[in-house]
């Protein structure tokens, strides 16, 4: 099965001690985000996990645990989410500059195929203007040229409780032709650098105009890390639009501190301050503790690994 760490919370930047010391157990509790009481005990054997997929704005925590994580024997790659907001949309997010250093000496730990970068979500407001993105994404491609293979890119969706966090920014709605002639803009300086762009969950319309979509959890690169074909269906727990291959989460909402107003993970800061205080890096559960009335269930985990793929030169 493929670990995803995690949709839910930034488990690089926060929680690194705590992951290495789950897979040094070879076991974590998961609570199901829909039933609070519901608690999944999942087994992190390297021989039942394909491949562990990061999802990160800051890898820096992490990076220092890499080669206890190589020594146990799992595989894995970074989704690298690198953006041009100010501290007003991301208010605890490191440095740029610092973001792409720590992106340049993660990829050549471990290899530019395996650093995915995200420039995601794209929003619009009076400053963040088609223009402003053009020329941001320049800035970040040729810094990052050599240091990735793909980039994925996808527009802000106004879920319930973003559409709340980001009331006071303003928003804009360039129609799909001023996106479409952004995204083109975008693939044309991606292609300039090396770099293969693709979209995330942006619908048939970009598609039709040539922007092709990608998958955060990817079962062709997957194939290229673990050296064998990845037999797996769709992810039933995303939405509609979403290519992503089916993984099993062992993150939590409302535990990231980065506080970035777009995220649909956290519903508001008090919340993401006392669960943050609730971690324990010995615990099994990301934050709290198992409490009478809570059902803990065993996941049944799928091998997803077949046959010798076979590679052209």
């Amino acid at each position: 099965m493929i670990i995803s760490a995690s949709r839910r919370t930034d488990i690089p930047a926060f929680y690194a001690e705590w992951f290495v010391k789950r897979l040094q157990e070879g076991v974590v509790l998961v609570r199901n985000p829909m039933n609070f009481h519901q608690v999944s005990r999942i087994t992190l054997s390297p021989e039942d996990i394909e491949c562990v997929v990061f999802w990160t704005k800051n890898p820096a925590a992490i990076l220092a645990k890499l080669a206890e994580i190589d020594s146990l024997g799992y595989r894995y790659y970074f989704l690298f989410t690198l953006t041009p907001y100010d501290c007003s949309i991301e208010a605890k997010v490191p440095d740029t500059l610092e973001r792409i250093a720590a992106f340049q000496a993660l990829a050549e730990r471990i290899g530019k195929e395996k650093v995915i970068w995200r420039y995601d979500p794209i929003l619009f407001t009076d400053r963040y203007t088609p223009s402003f993105h053009a020329a941001a994404f320049a800035g970040f491609a040729e810094k990052l040229a050599g240091f990735t293979e793909k980039c994925i890119v996808s527009f802000v969706e106004m879920y319930r409780k973003c559409e709340r966090n980001m009331q006071g920014l303003r928003l804009t709605a360039p129609p799909i032709e001023e996106r479409t002639r952004l995204l083109h803009t975008l693939q044309r300086i991606a292609a300039a650098h090396g770099i293969a762009l693709q979209t995330c969950a942006t619908g048939a319309d970009l598609e039709k105009a040539g922007i092709m979509p990608g998958k955060c959890i990817d079962n062709d690169l997957l194939a290229r890390i673990t050296g064998t074909e990845i037999h797996a269906g769709k992810d039933k727990n995303q939405r509609r639009e979403c290519g992503c291959i089916e993984s099993i989460d062992i993150g939590a909402y409302n535990s990231c501190p980065h506080g970035c107003l777009y995220c649909y993970a956290n519903n508001d800061r008090i919340s993401v301050t006392r669960n943050f205080a609730a971690h324990n890096p010995d615990a099994h559960l990301l934050y709290g503790t198992i409490n009478v009335g809570d059902k803990i269930s065993e996941r049944v985990l799928k091998r997803l690994t077949g046959k010798q793929p076979q590679f052209s030169s």
